[in-house]
């Protein structure tokens, strides 16, 4: 990643401040702003599009906001069969695009493009897929852009209780399928050295607890099912650890929610904190290590009702899931 697309370091007391219990109340920095501040937010490009579909399409790729397709996530797929590039003007597609561009921060949504493209094939984005769900503009909505390595939504808050409206994916294979244990150009693979931090900060003791084996399967939806557990959870939990180690936690959940729009980020970072911080396990799998250098490819932070998954092994898969309650 460029140096203009790195996340910026963020200072503890604008990423947490004590609540009278003593909690920690999570919060974004200021600069995490859309894409294009000038342009409309997403959801009103949402209502534009749908308002732009004709009979066929809507046939297509509209569905009633109930619909269990609604809530579906997976490494590679599409969730309805028309592509952008076959089925979509010109302007329909372009509405798409700043839709998309509208879902992540200033500083990432140009790189977070670029990677869609590159790992979409000769189509690039136009190979992508949509769904509509409920009816933008007269209540509950959500909009879904799906292909390899990308599932985004956009609800309006729609959802309640749920960051993003449900799970998302990204990931990248910058240089092939099986990338170099550095995974050059990997436009995600800065998170990874952010966890790595954290595991450099733990004692013999905690690492014991933090480091296993083997990773939990990838199975689309199943992969972030939310288990409502606030112990027994895999890794070490944050009870465990220091101040100055669950700083570096939060920390690094910051970076990893520095892609997405300020709203979005805000809300995730709310629900973590309703949800307890202090329940939230992080753990690291041994066995995963591309190019056996100890630095962890695999790795995860699950709570009751948080599941963020990223599998660096053989190229980076992210899988992410937050809601209020399992």
């Amino acid at each position: 990643m460029n140096k203009s697309h790195q996340p910026r370091k963020i200072d503890r007391r604008s990423f947490l401040a004590s609540a009278a219990a003593g909690s920690a109340a999570l919060t974004l920095p200021v600069n995490v702003n859309a894409a294009n501040p000038k342009s409309p937010a997403s959801e009103t490009l949402v209502t534009q599009l749908f308002k732009s579909l004709n009979d066929k399409q809507r046939k297509e790729i509209c569905f009633d906001f109930d619909h269990s397709l609604r809530l579906k996530v997976n490494n590679n797929w599409h969730i309805t069969k028309p592509r952008l590039g076959n089925s979509f003007s010109p302007d329909q597609q372009a509405l798409v695009k700043d839709i998309f561009m509208g879902l992540h921060s200033e500083n990432y949504a140009k790189t977070v493009y670029n990677q869609v493209v590159h790992d979409s094939g000769k189509a690039g984005f136009a190979d992508c897929s949509i769904a509509l769900f409920g009816k933008p503009g007269t209540g509950k909505f959500e909009f879904v852009l799906t292909g390899r390595h990308c599932t985004r939504r956009c609800d309006g808050d729609s959802v309640e209780g749920s960051a993003f409206g449900g799970p998302i994916f990204y990931g990248h294979a910058a240089q092939g399928f099986n990338e170099k244990q550095d995974h050059p150009g990997n436009a995600y693979w800065y998170q990874a050295k952010r966890a790595n931090e954290v595991f450099e900060m733990l004692n013999g003791k905690q690492r014991k607890i933090a480091l296993l084996d083997e990773a939990r399967d990838e199975e689309g939806t199943k992969t972030v099912e939310l288990t409502g557990k606030k112990k027994g959870l895999e890794g070490i939990p944050m009870s465990e650890l220091t101040g100055d180690q669950k700083d570096k936690v939060k920390n690094t959940i910051s970076d990893i929610l520095a892609p997405y729009r300020k709203k979005d980020s805000e809300e995730a970072l709310k629900l973590i904190d309703k949800a307890g911080f202090e329940h939230l396990h992080m753990a690291f799998f041994e066995k995963q290590d591309v190019g056996k250098d100890r630095i962890w490819d695999v790795w995860q932070i699950e709570g009751p009702s948080m599941v963020c998954f990223f599998r660096g092994d053989p190229h980076v898969h992210a899988w992410i899931h937050i809601r209020e309650h399992a």
